[in-house]
């Protein structure tokens, strides 16, 4: 554990994901200092959890609060721009949960406001943090494997078919590309070397007008190529593969990868590489934040969410899925 002094975390939103960052933090040797969330009892009741000494009936209240360095946000993704903003403009860093922002306008209005008052601003993105990724990168950079040719993933969810339910309510900006996609494509823009400039995709859009099932194919202008497959009505495994002139790569569950297989082209031996620990994904998440915060190097990869953000942003205005916020939006302008 880090010797250095920590910093004052705390939370608006209080679900699964956020009990698991609860957790990281413990592990770690810190906690949160105070929570808000939507409902001030779900609040309470995950203060007295986690022994947290402030428990605030509004985001609002939270914000105000001079005793808070991080604002971790973990609530629907329709709500992420306006607490961000929040946060930001109340002199909070900030790391929310992905997908970070609606789309892309939304991240580079936070992205700008972040940089004018020299804060940290970053999605919750596990990948970019495993000591899996960092190992592999170090060889890739290496020239070990040779060029990236293209990349294979999939990420397939079976999720029961309800309109109302978070994942597929129009409303709660539901989706398979904003929902397990964004690991898809954040996990392919950790391994090429730019983003991408072409785009084809087909989507099967559920009934409730968001996108349930989608075939994406990405391409550089290093001629490097993605092929992504998305469902949330349909298992499947995460798994990506990337290949090289010299080897592929395989990773099994690479959200939170702690193993890899490297498969030599010459010979076909394989190479088992582990590095990490799943189970402390967002224990690296944490440290890394805490880093970025101390001016102690950037490695949170806001360029990558950028660039993840601009591409899911195209991908949707393609398939006609529109959010009822960004509908609002037009119509302010």
């Amino acid at each position: 554990m880090e010797k250095k002094r920590t910093c004052r975390w705390a939370t608006i939103g209080c679900g699964t994901i956020a009990h698991e960052m609860a957790q990281a933090l413990q592990r770690l040797g810190r906690g949160f200092c105070a929570a808000a969330g939507r409902t001030p009892q779900k609040v309470r009741d995950f203060a007295a959890e986690f022994g947290i000494e402030k428990a605030y009936d509004t985001p609002a209240a939270l914000l105000a609060d001079p005793d808070i360095d991080i604002v971790y946000i973990s609530t629907p993704h329709n709500t992420h721009a306006p607490y961000i903003m929040q946060a930001l403009s109340a002199g909070k860093h900030v790391l929310a949960e992905k997908a970070i922002t609606l789309n892309a306008h939304e991240l580079a209005t936070a992205a700008s406001l972040a940089e004018e008052k020299g804060l940290v601003l970053a999605e919750a993105m596990t990948i970019y943090h495993m000591p899996l990724y960092r190992a592999l990168a170090s060889r890739i950079e290496a020239g070990e494997f040779g060029s990236l040719r293209l990349a294979q993933l999939s990420f397939g969810s079976y999720k029961p078919y309800d309109m109302e339910n978070r994942f597929f309510n129009l409303r709660l900006a539901g989706g398979a590309l904003l929902d397990i996609g964004v690991y898809a494509l954040s996990c392919a823009r950790f391994f090429l070397a730019e983003n991408p400039e072409e785009i084809v995709s087909r989507a099967r859009l559920a009934p409730s007008g968001v996108d349930e099932q989608a075939v994406i194919v990405l391409k550089n202008s290093a001629e490097e190529m993605a092929a992504i497959t998305l469902s949330l009505h349909a298992k499947q495994p995460k798994r990506a593969v990337f290949s090289f002139d010299d080897a592929y790569i395989e990773i099994c569950d690479y959200p939170r990868a702690d193993r890899a297989s490297i498969i030599w082209a010459a010979d076909g031996s394989r190479e088992d590489v582990a590095a990490g620990e799943t189970e402390k994904a967002l224990d690296y998440e944490v440290l890394a934040m805490e880093r970025a915060v101390r001016g102690e190097g950037n490695e949170m990869r806001l360029d990558y969410t950028r660039g993840v953000m601009e591409v899911m942003t195209k991908l949707r205005t393609t398939w006609g899925v529109k959010y009822p916020e960004e509908e609002a939006a037009v119509e302010r302008s």
